[in-house]
């Protein structure tokens, strides 16, 4: 009787420390988190600015992927199969793929690659930045039903693109070859003077955020967005080397919940 007690004594401490131990690790873990999101926020935060991006990752000899059942996302060196960011289809199914992505480590702009072409096919754009935060998606039309994880990497691009912060509306305005808005709250403008870019630009100091929703080079299959997060005043610049703009136009939302929009005009 005597060894019995003892043991259950021995096991019972036993099972504390361990207790203590997971709630103390628990903690900790917490605490890594919400410091790694707090660093994440942008100027004003909105909804789709809560990620955390993962470690930086020096650029591979291959092309950097993220993967979800249906769909591929990669970042690629110049000299890889994939070059720049690229995402494919690969699920036969009503959903189409997508990539999202950040650029110079600035949650205040995001960009979207929609790949309508179906399975099998391969989309995506040569113009990204030193560094590269990305990951994969599933949409059903303009609703998001899957993602998979952030990954970051760096020095992927030869010559990546720069991240122009002098631009505001009203630079745009002066810039760019045509401009639309919708609301007064969301604009969008764009050049093709040798290299052709798209500004989205949010105008009006409220809770909604700009998007500009573009094709380029008359290609259906391929749907671009700049996602404007960071407020007024604030403008996204997307290039697109010498590709021209085919049809655009602005829109309005609200977290994931289109606001308003216009028509897509014909370029």
């Amino acid at each position: 009787m005597t060894l019995g007690r003892i043991f259950i004594a021995v096991a019972a401490v036993a099972a504390l420390a361990l207790g203590t131990d997971g709630a103390a690790t628990a903690a900790s873990s917490a605490a890594s988190s919400a410091g790694a999101s707090a660093g994440a926020e942008p100027r004003q935060p909105v909804a789709e600015t809560r990620v955390t991006p993962g470690a930086y990752e020096s650029a591979p000899d291959e092309p950097a992927c993220v993967r979800i059942r249906g769909a591929q996302a990669c970042v690629g060196p110049d000299g890889s199969d994939r070059p720049g960011i690229t995402v494919e289809d690969t699920a036969g199914d009503r959903l189409h793929a997508a990539v999202e992505y950040y650029q110079h480590g600035y949650l205040g702009t995001e960009y979207v690659i929609h790949n309508l072409a179906g399975k099998g096919q391969v989309r995506g754009s040569r113009e990204i930045g030193k560094v590269v935060t990305f990951r994969v998606a599933l949409y059903r039309g303009d609703r998001m039903v899957k993602h998979g994880r952030w990954k970051t990497v760096q020095n992927v691009a030869k010559y990546p693109t720069k991240r122009d912060t002098r631009i505001t509306p009203a630079t745009a305005r002066a810039r760019a070859k045509l401009c639309t808005t919708t609301r007064g709250a969301a604009m969008t403008c764009f050049a093709e003077r040798g290299s052709a870019y798209v500004l989205a630009c949010d105008v009006r100091a409220d809770k909604y955020q700009a998007r500009a929703e573009y094709f380029v080079g008359g290609d259906p299959t391929t749907r671009f967005e700049i996602r404007q997060l960071a407020g007024t005043d604030t403008c996204g610049k997307a290039e697109h080397g010498e590709l021209a703009i085919s049809m655009y136009r602005a829109a309005l939302f609200d977290g994931r919940h289109r606001v308003a929009d216009q028509l897509y005009r014909y370029n």
